[in-house]
């Protein structure tokens, strides 16, 4: 295992900085995912903690050493790729084995490495064939494999699974996280998908744009996102926005005349009239009695996922579209209207200009 320590990390291409001075610390044994869209830099951060690539400025620290003059190959870290990288004129075991044997490990102790490895994989009845014989799922496990072998300090995973259909992804993800259990070796993880990154991490790194929008464990971002960045991109369906002024007491929070929240606590430095952007999870509207609604929601549209149903609408007089995820099948029509309202608690606040979080 191993701590790695990432101090003010920038990387330039040319004139162009595309990473944005990173701090970061992971501990030994933590499962870290660095999460966020394409072309925010988390693939080149995790290649220069690999050495893959160079470092502009800062440093990289594993375990109270500086790396960055360091090569690939010294610096005890076993890298699985999303293309899988398999030799497809040798057989499982072959790929497993070649990297130890060019280090001259000897054959014994490669040979108890290999079969140790494809039995945590249950991989030993495929030992023999070659890659192509393999279905998706199969060859990313032996691409997995040959990390393990490598007996690393560090495991470093670039969108392992993007190659995989669906249900291949819900079945790697388990065993992916069980391996981390099982082998307690640092691991950092590199994702677009906010699923796999939900349920494989300890903690998530949030890139906006080459910068850290928020570290935190995945229940934190998902119930305390610092900007409107974090919020709009974890949780599926999306976070709704409403443009809102918070009231002079700070006790509540007004969307046009639309409808008005109640608060469950009064927000950080509030001032009077202060306009903010009200954030409200889809899962969190709920319908409720005439009587209770805090606002009233014309239905455009009705998607039935069979478990959960999602509706779309917007409140008479206003353009913002909302959505609302409701459990088990709703039978609704086209114009229907619903009464809705939130919990205070799960309101979020975020400053309109910033879009920092304002909420307590």
């Amino acid at each position: 295992m191993a701590n790695v320590r990432l101090q003010r990390v920038k990387k330039s291409f040319g004139k162009i900085e595309v990473v944005h001075g990173i701090e970061c610390e992971i501990q030994d044994g933590e499962f870290v995912v660095i999460l966020g869209p394409s072309g925010c830099g988390k693939s080149t951060i995790l290649r220069m903690i690999a050495g893959l690539e160079d470092i502009t400025h800062g440093e990289i620290i594993l375990d109270g050493k500086v790396i960055n003059q360091l090569e690939p190959a010294d610096r005890d870290m076993a890298m699985v790729f999303q293309n899988y990288a398999l030799y497809p004129h040798m057989s499982v075991y072959q790929n497993m084995a070649y990297g130890l044997k060019i280090r001259r490990i000897p054959k014994g102790e490669i040979d108890r490495r290999v079969r140790q490895a494809a039995e945590i994989l249950g991989l030993i009845e495929y030992l023999h064939r070659k890659p192509r014989e393999l279905s998706g799922g199969q060859r990313q496990r032996v691409a997995m494999g040959r990390c393990i072998v490598r007996e690393p300090k560090v495991f470093l995973f670039d969108e392992p699974l993007s190659n995989l259909d669906a249900k291949l992804r819900v079945q790697m993800r388990l065993e992916i996280r069980k391996l981390h259990e099982d082998l307690k070796v640092t691991s950092i993880y590199v994702t677009h998908d906010q699923i796999e990154a939900m349920t494989l991490a300890d903690r998530l790194m949030i890139l906006e744009s080459g910068s850290v929008a928020q570290i935190g464990t995945p229940l934190e971002v998902y119930e305390r996102p610092a900007n409107l960045f974090v919020a709009g991109f974890i949780g599926s369906p999306a976070m709704n926005f409403l443009p809102a002024r918070l009231a002079a007491d700070g006790r509540s929070v007004h969307w046009g005349s639309y409808g008005v929240f109640p608060l469950a606590a009064t927000p950080t430095s509030p001032r009077e009239n202060l306009e903010v952007t009200l954030g409200i999870r889809p899962e969190h509207l709920r319908v409720v009695n005439e009587e209770n609604s805090q606002i009233r929601l014309q239905v455009e549209r009705v998607e039935t996922l069979g478990a959960d149903t999602l509706i779309y609408g917007r409140c008479p007089g206003d353009t913002t579209l909302l959505t609302i995820l409701l459990r088990d099948i709703q039978r609704l029509g086209k114009g229907a209207v619903l009464p809705l309202c939130a919990s205070p608690q799960n309101l979020h606040l975020f400053q309109r200009e910033s879009g920092k979080r304002i909420s307590p």
